[in-house]
């Protein structure tokens, strides 16, 4: 950031005072622009054994698989912004949807809340986004052709432990950028 949001001077990057993280300060109006995580909603839509699954159309990852997520947008609850996301890229109708995982990951400054629940229809077809979108059982989800960590890890989570709980974890980044996961629960 180099200038602020607020009247256009010039910021600096310091700790204000009362404070204990450098923050991009305006010395000439005295505003702080706070800069916090993402929240990243997405949902594990099911129909009987089956998973929806997006094919990426965009970066990053183009071209690999997922399940319907992106970014909460203003006034909307998390559960709206996962469903939203289905729509966007499935055209799915997501039902009642529950909280399934929290993931955090640091490294990138991005919070995942991912849910579950039910296509409450089963009319899909690529949105924007994707490629192609598939509903698909354990055996046929492309488990080496996964874009994210957090997709691969909750599709595990979601066949070993079902949805009887509300899962806890978080990701960090080794030597080698290899993404490792930290269970809280």
């Amino acid at each position: 950031m180099n200038y602020c949001s607020q009247c256009g001077q010039q910021v600096t990057l310091k700790i204000p005072v009362d404070d204990n993280r450098e923050r991009f300060v305006c010395d000439h109006c005295g505003y702080i622009h706070y800069q916090n995580p993402n929240n990243v909603c997405g949902a594990i839509l099911t129909r009987g054994d089956r998973v929806l699954m997006c094919r990426r159309a965009i970066e990053p990852r183009y071209g690999l698989w997922t399940l319907p997520a992106g970014f909460m947008e203003n006034n909307e609850t998390v559960a709206e912004a996962a469903a939203r996301e289905a729509m966007e890229e499935a055209n799915a109708q997501a039902g009642p949807l529950t909280l399934f995982g929290i993931f955090s990951m640091p490294y990138i400054s991005q919070v995942y809340l991912m849910f579950h629940g039910e296509l409450a229809s089963e009319e899909i077809s690529p949105g924007q986004e994707s490629l192609e979108v598939a509903m698909m059982s354990r055996e046929q989800i492309p488990w080496d052709q996964l874009a994210f960590p957090v997709v691969e890890h909750s599709l595990k989570l979601y066949y070993e432990h079902g949805t009887d709980r509300v899962h806890h974890a978080w990701f960090s980044r080794d030597e080698q950028r290899r993404v490792q996961l930290h269970f809280i629960d």
